[in-house]
């Protein structure tokens, strides 16, 4: 990982993350200007986090947006 603005860590595209102004969980996809672009897990419209708002997800994170994400499917609410 490189550092970011502000001394923080800048996080792999790919990686997942949590942005800790929502608490939702996404995977990076990109960094453009000032931003960290993230994606909601399962696929989605992406949005902006101010770097400063986003640290990395851990494994039970990560884990519990998936899962929620399969049970959703399962229950046919997400195409």
């Amino acid at each position: 990982m490189s550092t970011g603005r502000g001394g923080g860590k800048r996080l792999p595209v790919g990686s997942y993350a949590v942005d800790t102004s929502t608490g939702q969980v996404g995977r990076v996809m990109g960094h453009e200007g000032p931003y960290v672009q993230l994606r909601p897990v399962g696929g989605g419209r992406e949005w902006d986090c101010e770097p400063e708002a986003v640290r990395a997800a851990t494994t039970h994170e990560r884990l519990g947006a998936v899962t929620s994400y399969e049970n959703a499917r399962s229950r046919g609410e997400v195409l």
